[in-house]
């Protein structure tokens, strides 16, 4: 009994120190759930089409919440939020042969079943001079607070330099406008101004006119919401939340009372007790 008051009258005194030096007490925890169950589907393009034109619009059904992604011949093409159970998402071609799948993630990176395969040609009498442009990215997804800069690695192959690169970051300000003189790694950023999900796009042109564009899903995090951390974390992370909570500060001071209440009249009983014994109290 004495243990078990301690203990209550340990966390109230903590409770109300944790208030008192910040105003609030903090609550953080680490959330682990299992990965998805459901796959998402590739409804257009059909199986066995031969694509003419790029960008190609894939879309398809999917669990609502999760992050889509496409891959052609297994290389990552572009991404999107499942909204209200489907997706929409422009992507790029090799030339050639191209096995499309799509791919869900939670917001953990956990991998759900892979769509069904749907295959499409695009053909090599379409592509100018030299390899095909291209642009790829090892983040499907990334976040930052706003008014905070958004830095996102972009890698670019293919094709013949100078390259003209146009990022539409969705929120309604004027395309980023850039120039990459080689192919490579290179970064892009922005300030988001309010919170919200955003539909990137960015394209690339070279020497040639050939064009590669990319569909990304850029974040603003909210004041209290979770920060969407990116799509190519290590899957075993997990998400840290943080609230504020005020209850914990109210409970304290009751917790405190009752607890020097037992205790004095625990003292009481065992005095009297032992007054009953005739025992020297000290």
């Amino acid at each position: 009994m004495a243990a078990c008051l301690s203990f209550v009258a340990l966390f109230a005194v903590q409770s109300v120190q944790a208030a008192e030096e910040s105003g609030s007490v903090g609550v953080q925890g680490r959330i682990s759930a299992p990965p998805p169950t459901q796959a998402a589907t590739i409804t257009f393009p059909r199986d066995g089409s031969t694509i003419t034109d790029v960008p190609v619009t894939v879309t398809g059904l999917c669990p609502n919440g999760l992050l889509v992604k496409i891959f052609k011949n297994n290389v990552f093409g572009g991404s999107a939020q499942c909204v209200n159970g489907s997706y929409s998402i422009q992507i790029d071609l090799f030339g050639g042969r191209n096995e499309l799948v799509a791919r869900v993630f939670d917001d953990l990176d956990q991998q759900g079943p892979d769509s069904n395969v749907v295959v499409v040609t695009f053909p090599t009498s379409n592509l100018g001079l030299g390899a095909r442009v291209s642009l790829t990215s090892s983040f499907a997804k990334k976040g930052a607070n706003p008014g905070e800069t958004l830095i996102w690695p972009i890698t670019l192959s293919g094709g013949v330099g100078p390259y003209a690169v146009t990022v539409d970051w969705g929120d309604g300000k004027p395309p980023d406008v850039l120039s990459q003189q080689f192919a490579g790694n290179f970064n892009i950023s922005h300030v988001y101004d309010s919170p919200g999900i955003y539909t990137v796009i960015v394209r690339a042109s070279d020497k040639n006119g050939e064009v590669a564009f990319l569909q990304l899903v850029g974040i603003a995090n909210g004041a209290l919401t979770d920060k969407q951390g990116d799509s190519s974390k290590d899957p075993a992370q997990t998400v840290t939340k943080t609230r504020i909570l005020w209850q914990p500060a109210a409970i304290a001071i009751p917790l405190i009372i009752i607890a020097f209440w037992l205790g004095k009249r625990h003292q009481l009983a065992a005095l009297r007790k032992r007054l009953g014994r005739n025992e020297v109290v000290n």
